[in-house]
């Protein structure tokens, strides 16, 4: 049993990444997707920028960069590996660390990964929440970077929930889906401790506003 176990732990992370992109591929094709603003990944003629999204809506909005020159922050745990092997099979490049391990060196990382000139994706409420409070670590990275935070979010008319911190969701297969990417928000480089709690704030309120917005979309106030 023990050596079952063992090599069930050994194939899981190398069937499931292929198998993800396979599912994931035939859901999301399945969906009808209105986007808005997509145009803003790409803000002041930059080919890059920092996306910002709720850990909620991870399943799309990571869907939506695959294939794209971009570097993910993911959680440092086990369950991190899964994702980061997810990551890679979408061609998304990762850097591991999260709020309680390695956070810092991590943003150390993504900087140098996007001065090579790749995106960065990272999600605002962290790995452990608290669900829809931004945390620090976008702010930083645009004040390192010089790069600007475009804020994402999306909704569902149908969709499974997940039992976690956070409700993640994953459409159901054939639902309508909405899809906003908001104004660019540009962060000074050398910030002080007020300045970053004063945008982490401005930041945390985009993401909500277009949070609200998307969800209206299909008469509710959230997911």
């Amino acid at each position: 049993m023990a050596v079952g176990k063992k090599l069930l732990g050994r194939l899981l992370p190398c069937v499931v990444p292929p198998l993800y992109r396979l599912v994931s591929w035939l859901l999301f094709n399945s969906c009808r997707v209105e986007k808005v603003g997509l145009e803003k990944l790409h803000p002041n003629g930059d080919a890059h920028c920092i996306m910002a999204f709720w850990h909620y809506s991870v399943f799309y909005t990571l869907h939506l960069c695959r294939g794209m020159s971009a570097v993910a922050m993911v959680s440092g745990s086990t369950d991190g590996e899964y994702v980061a092997r997810l990551l890679h099979a979408l061609g998304i490049a990762t850097v591991r660390g999260s709020r309680g391990k390695g956070g810092l060196a991590a943003l150390k990382k993504m900087a140098a990964a996007m001065a090579q000139g790749r995106s960065g994706a990272i999600v605002a409420d962290g790995s452990q929440g608290p669900p829809l409070i931004v945390q620090a670590g976008a702010i930083l990275l645009a004040s390192r970077t010089g790069q600007a935070i475009v804020p994402i979010a999306w909704s569902a008319n149908r969709y499974f929930t997940f039992n976690s911190w956070d409700r993640t969701i994953l459409p159901r297969p054939f639902a309508r889906l909405f899809l906003i990417c908001g104004a660019p928000m540009r962060v000074p480089a050398e910030l002080r401790k007020d300045d970053i709690e004063r945008y982490r704030l401005q930041l945390e309120e985009r993401l909500l506003a277009i949070y609200r917005q998307a969800w209206e979309r299909f008469g509710r106030e959230g997911h």
